[in-house]
């Protein structure tokens, strides 16, 4: 047993569990959805079922395909009333000081009368976990456990799993689907990292004989890569191992991908929003000619031009000669 996995011990009250299903034609008590409900939570060592079987005879074949010991409580007018109950107690305090290693209690029963049971469990350090119908459950029992799992709750679906094609071949279907399931499994035990080691024990737990070779695959790696491939789980690699870890479902959609064509490639310099203005030069003061001009001459358009002196007027001499005589 790997280190921090819990080891499980299960007590079912059958004769309690049948109550709840009492009246209910078209449900039956279905003990796999128990146990891969439970395996989530650990490795189950023990597996016991209480009940006068004569009258359940129908379930013990699923029982014992399931590897559960059942556990033969004669008829109440032989052996009295509460028979079936005081053997599972005698048999879980028993187990709890006689196995250690032994550290969560699982009690598939909704009856109150468990409560002291739980009890004394939980103060000899053990995990106490209880399962069973909304109907037939005491309030008394379900808030003295460190947990109770209703069993209608374990026929709902956790999110939306993706879909797997049904083009793929028959052994790689079924290796997706297990790996799906155990996904939903970690991620029903609020595990914060999915790291691949992880999904891979839960696979081994909900089926022992998972070999990732028999579904086609060389190594649990390529297995995830080509989960991944076919849009079944999102991977990512961890940095400083190296390993895979699953960070959801179905493809990653690329958002950079979607949003480029609307981004030009090239991003030209935006324009200023003001604009520079040719400076004014001032009419000097000394240019009597110059001060009649208008003011425009004196305003070039261009900062160079303006650099540039203008040639000064020359004035008009009596003695010219070739100054145009008036005419009389």
């Amino acid at each position: 047993m790997n280190e921090g996995e819990r080891a499980l011990a299960v007590f079912v009250d059958f004769e309690n569990l049948a109550l709840g299903f009492k009246g209910k034609k078209d449900k039956r008590f279905d003990i796999q959805k128990v146990l891969e409900r439970l395996v989530e939570k650990g490795k189950i060592i023990v597996k016991k079922a209480y009940a006068d079987w004569a009258e359940y005879a129908d379930y013990k074949r699923a029982l014992h395909e399931a590897a559960i010991e059942l556990i033969d409580i004669p008829r109440r007018f032989m052996s009295g009333k509460n028979s079936a109950d005081i053997r599972l107690c005698v048999d879980a305090i028993d187990l709890c000081y006689s196995k250690e290693h032994i550290d969560t209690f699982v009690i598939v029963s909704g009856d109150s009368d468990f409560s002291p049971l739980v009890s004394k469990l939980k103060e000899n350090g053990k995990g106490v976990i209880g399962l069973g119908m909304k109907e037939s459950s005491s309030n008394l029992l379900v808030n003295n456990c460190d947990e109770f799992i209703y069993y209608e709750d374990l026929e709902r679906p956790l999110g939306i799993p993706p879909k797997i094609e049904q083009e793929l071949p028959e052994r790689k279907k079924e290796g997706f689907q297990l790996l799906v399931d155990s996904v939903l499994a970690l991620v029903r035990e609020n595990k914060e990292v999915l790291w691949s080691s992880m999904v891979k024990e839960t696979m081994k737990r909900k089926k022992p004989s998972f070999n990732e070779s028999y579904h086609g695959y060389r190594t649990f790696s390529d297995l995830l890569a080509d989960a991944e491939k076919h849009g079944i789980i999102r991977l990512r690699t961890d940095s400083r191992s190296g390993t895979y870890v699953v960070v959801g479902f179905g493809k990653e959609e690329k958002k950079a991908d979607v949003e480029e064509p609307k981004e030009p490639k090239e991003r030209k310099t935006p324009k200023p929003r003001w604009r520079s203005r040719p400076r004014k030069l001032k009419p000097k003061a000394s240019d009597p000619a110059g001060s009649e001009q208008a003011p425009s001459e004196h305003a070039p358009t261009d900062i160079a031009a303006s650099e540039t002196p203008a040639p000064e007027p020359k004035e008009p001499s009596e003695k010219d000669p070739l100054e145009p005589k008036p005419i009389e």
